[in-house]
């Protein structure tokens, strides 16, 4: 599992003319998924993403959480973020999992994360989607299981 986190000030999914997801402050999370992810994967995913410290206290250090802020989580589905371009001139996708793989493990992942008590929003799976985001910093992580 791949997960790219945008710290926003704000962020909204669209897809065509309707609004699938927004919020305020918190975290984008590009997310996809390869072969093997399962509920463990998920599980430590969830608990990295809603424990992580990314906001500064009153000294500007990064010692806040998301929870501490009253932030959101705007979840899209991200399958490029296994894009292979080291060869060639078109990425290969292998390391992708499947669409019906990935779909229940996108929904699952939504599920355990709003398990965790946080405010979840999120994009709509294999819909072409509009990304708009305030970045806040920029802060932009990439982590993986």
């Amino acid at each position: 599992m791949r997960v790219l986190l945008q710290r926003v000030s704000r962020a909204e999914v669209r897809v065509g003319e309707r609004s699938a997801g927004r919020i305020g402050r918190g975290y984008l999370l590009l997310t996809a998924f390869t072969h093997g992810d399962n509920d463990a994967t998920l599980a430590w995913m969830a608990d990295k993403v809603v424990g992580l410290r990314l906001f500064g206290d009153d000294e500007g250090k990064m010692n806040l959480g998301l929870a501490d802020m009253g932030g959101a989580i705007l979840v899209v589905s991200q399958f490029t973020l296994y894009g292979d371009a080291r060869r060639g001139r078109r990425p290969s996708f292998v390391d992708a999992a499947p669409a019906d793989v990935a779909e229940a493990l996108y929904d699952r992942f939504l599920t355990v994360l709003r398990a965790t008590g946080a405010s979840v929003e999120s994009g709509e799976f294999g819909a072409m989607m509009d990304v708009e985001l305030v970045n806040d910093g920029p802060v932009t992580l990439w982590i993986e299981r």
